[in-house]
């Protein structure tokens, strides 16, 4: 065996094999470039993840996306890297992506550019065999973008609908008028704020991972992830009309600070908890399950063909960070970039 192998204390798959170290190199090399040719959009989305409360969340995908990968480790560390030319078309769809949404001045696809060509770089320079193992956290990077803004008039509009209903039902007598809401208590407004998007889109993405994590048929994972999503605008419907109802009786003022500390510190904790609890006993994954099936990529008769389609690693690099830096040039050049 190997000695690197057999260090005393060390486990096998807690040492780099040999064969990882040149790919893992290439992929830091290409990483590293990318993100400073790209750097205008990875600082917007640091901004956004660090001051607009929607996607604080984000802030914790890195550390999720590292925590993947290593509970894969010691069944990666089994498959051989190899660069894979096919990898460049996704680089290619990475660098339109990127530099169309600069064109349209449109963030959310000039940043989903630059996650996929991260994404593109890896599939590239370690091979499809190892991309397969690595399917789930190579695409749950999407969740680097920060995404919600979009949908804001429709949640928006779904809660004052849920509200008004709930008003009625319990009886206090309210007009609405698109967002705003009348009773006798005061005028209320569906913000921007109060549309839910937060708890949603945050809710989405622990959603994604809960079902990957414990759920195994497709069934139960399209079912959790329906609760996921549909769960919270509901929720955030009864929060809303929960502060027009302890208006009428408690005062517009008592209710907005009521309504502050429930939907900034409980709501989202709550909704969470009581989704959490009552899926819990439909967990069909045990936590010791194999996440990556080494012996299924390594035999696979797809696999085994894609994987022929190689190319020498630092060659793929230098194309990489040519084929960017060109585009970078070209839309500098038009004065896309700043």
């Amino acid at each position: 065996m190997p000695r690197e192998a057999t260090l005393p204390g060390v486990s096998a798959a807690a040492v780099l094999p040999r064969a990882w170290r040149g790919p893992l190199q290439q992929l830091a090399i290409a990483w590293v470039g990318l993100i400073a040719l790209t750097w205008a959009d990875w600082a917007e989305m640091a901004h956004q993840w660090w001051d607009v409360s929607t996607y604080n969340h984000i802030l914790l995908v890195p550390a999720i996306l590292a925590w993947l990968v290593w509970t894969r480790w010691p069944d990666l560390a089994n498959l051989t890297p190899k660069a894979w030319w096919p990898g460049l078309a996704l680089m290619g769809a990475g660098l339109l992506a990127w530099s169309g949404g600069s064109a349209a001045e449109i963030n959310l696809v000039s940043q989903f550019g630059a996650v996929l060509l991260l994404q593109a770089a890896a599939v590239t320079l370690l091979g499809v065999r190892v991309a397969a193992g690595l399917a789930f956290p190579l695409g749950y990077m999407l969740f680097l973008v920060p995404f919600g803004d979009e949908i804001v008039p429709a949640l928006q509009a779904i809660t004052a609908k849920l509200a008004i209903g709930l008003t009625h039902a319990s009886g206090v007598p309210a007009t609405i008028d698109g967002v705003f809401i009348d009773t006798p208590a005061g005028l209320f407004e569906v913000a921007e704020a109060c549309s839910g998007v937060k708890f949603l889109v945050a809710m989405f993405a622990l959603g994604t991972l809960v079902a990957h994590l414990c759920f195994s048929g497709t069934k139960r994972r399209l079912v959790w992830m329906t609760a996921a999503i549909v769960v919270p605008v509901l929720a955030n419907g009864v929060r809303a009309w929960g502060t027009i109802y302890v208006a009428q009786s408690q005062g517009v003022e008592f209710a907005a600070g009521f309504d502050h500390i429930v939907y900034g510190w409980v709501f989202f904790a709550i909704v969470m908890g009581g989704l959490l609890a009552s899926s819990w006993k439909f967990f069909d994954r045990s936590p010791e399950d194999q996440l990556i099936d080494v012996e299924a990529i390594e035999n696979s008769p797809l696999l085994m063909a894609l994987a022929t389609l190689e190319i020498g690693g630092w060659r793929a690099v230098l194309f990489i960070l040519f084929a960017t830096a060109a585009t970078a040039a070209a839309m500098d050049r038009v004065g896309l970039l700043t």
